[in-house]
């Protein structure tokens, strides 16, 4: 996905960098004060975070570990201070399948109930979301059992685009689980916690049946995805990667792209027959910008897609907001 990919291990960690405060977006709770009774949950981003907080209400403290889009997650590099909330932390929720493996670090040691959006997506390897939907959440390393390569220590799993923040179905099932945990770690805020989930679920079904419209008006046309970022998305609208096999996947790891695989890929853009160009904020390159560049050339619309939302922003009116950028896309 991004270039630099440099996920910092055991130096970052030591107490000799307890002083480096960058990456902790939302400050933990300051070493020493009092305990205020609220419920302590760190996130890896502040997509997960943002719905925490809806979920939690003022019942909840919630650190995001990274919550600015001028941040790239892919070259994250946590922080003894960062370690710090996650082991003071009740809760902690990340992304799993290979795209924050900082946290795995960063929890290690620690007592907190663990929600890894990933695992209730249904296509996670040798996982049931439903299953996953429904039991205690015990902690799971299934990155371990399923990376199949590791970049700068940011792994992947094989097959798996793990942006499933962009699948709503799956963000459905979370927002379950973390009400459930919230609920077991809290039970007097259960009905605070139960009506705070159903008005989030209730904006994601609504979210859903705009997906399949969006799908029936759309389905089967071409667009040009230049990182994985997107593909959830674009999938949920019925859409049609046509970029050249090798050309995301190099992004994605920070690799060159192929000289052969990036004239298949203008090629492609010059043949007439891309909708939209798909691409990412955070991350890229110079053959990103070649392909973008050729696009806007070719008077085909580039649409730029977010890892993380905006300032103030919730989960629902961020995907609104890509839905409604990938719609102006494919309208033009």
């Amino acid at each position: 996905m991004g270039i630099m990919r440099k996920i910092l291990a055991g130096a970052a960690l030591t107490l000799a960098s307890a002083l480096v405060l960058t990456g902790c977006a939302t400050s933990p709770q300051d070493d020493g004060a009092a305990d205020d009774g609220r419920l302590h949950v760190v996130a890896s981003t502040n997509v997960y975070g943002s719905l925490v907080a809806q979920v939690g209400g003022d019942r909840v403290e919630v650190t995001s570990l990274i919550d600015s889009q001028a941040q790239d997650p892919h070259s994250y590099e946590a922080t003894a201070r960062d370690r710090l909330a996650v082991q003071k932390a009740d809760l902690v929720v990340e992304n799993g399948g290979g795209y924050d493996a900082y946290m795995t670090e960063l929890r290690e040691g620690s007592d907190a109930a663990v929600i890894t959006a990933a695992e209730f997506s249904h296509d996670y390897p040798g996982a049931d979301a439903a299953e996953h939907a429904e039991d205690e959440h015990a902690e799971h390393d299934h990155e371990d059992e399923h990376a199949e390569h590791d970049h700068d220590g940011h792994s992947h799993i094989e097959g798996f685009n793990e942006h499933v923040w962009f699948d709503v179905h799956t963000i459905t099932h979370v927002v379950e689980q973390i009400a459930a945990d919230l609920t077991e770690l809290d039970p007097d805020g259960k009905a605070d916690f139960a009506a705070a989930e159903k008005k989030v679920n209730d904006e994601l079904t609504a979210i859903e049946s705009d997906l399949d419209a969006l799908h029936e008006q759309h389905e089967g046309q071409q667009v040009f995805i230049t990182e994985p970022l997107p593909g959830l998305l674009a999938a949920a609208a019925g859409l049609d990667d046509v970029a050249p096999d090798g050309f995301a996947s190099a992004v994605e790891e920070g690799d060159d792209v192929a000289p052969s695989t990036l004239l298949d890929a203008l090629r492609v853009i010059d043949s007439g027959d891309v909708r939209a160009v798909l691409t990412t904020a955070q991350t890229g390159g110079s053959e990103t910008t070649r392909v973008t560049d050729a696009a806007k050339q070719a008077g085909i619309p580039v649409a730029t897609f977010s890892e993380l939302l905006g300032p103030d922003q919730t989960y629902a009116q961020w995907m609104r907001s890509a839905i409604d950028d990938l719609t102006t896309a494919l309208d033009r």
